[in-house]
């Protein structure tokens, strides 16, 4: 999947550890999983083996900085990347139009 717009909105900072790459597989898998608080994802990610693979041994983002992923750059690009993955999981069979 082409994230490059969701790259462009994040500039990475020293303590920020996190890559826009693993937020979005973040959000993405908790929205799978029904979790949908920025806090409860932040004890997900601190607790959750399928999380703590995520984020490939990097700490667990806190809440705010979900929040503001969330808010400041996945808004920004949602659309188009929903649209990608919708295209790729048609293509993958999952989805029938």
């Amino acid at each position: 999947m082409d994230i490059t717009s969701l790259e462009k909105t994040y500039q990475r900072i020293d303590r920020n550890l996190t890559t826009p790459r693993q937020m979005l597989a973040i959000l993405v898998y908790a929205g799978m999983n029904h979790i949908f608080s920025s806090r409860r994802i932040e004890c997900a990610c601190q607790r959750d083996i399928n999380f703590m693979y995520l984020l490939e041994g990097k700490p667990a983002p806190d809440h705010a900085t979900i929040s503001r992923f969330r808010s400041k750059h996945l808004a920004l690009c949602i659309k188009e990347l929903f649209a990608q993955m919708d295209f790729l999981l048609e293509d993958f069979g999952v989805i029938l139009k």
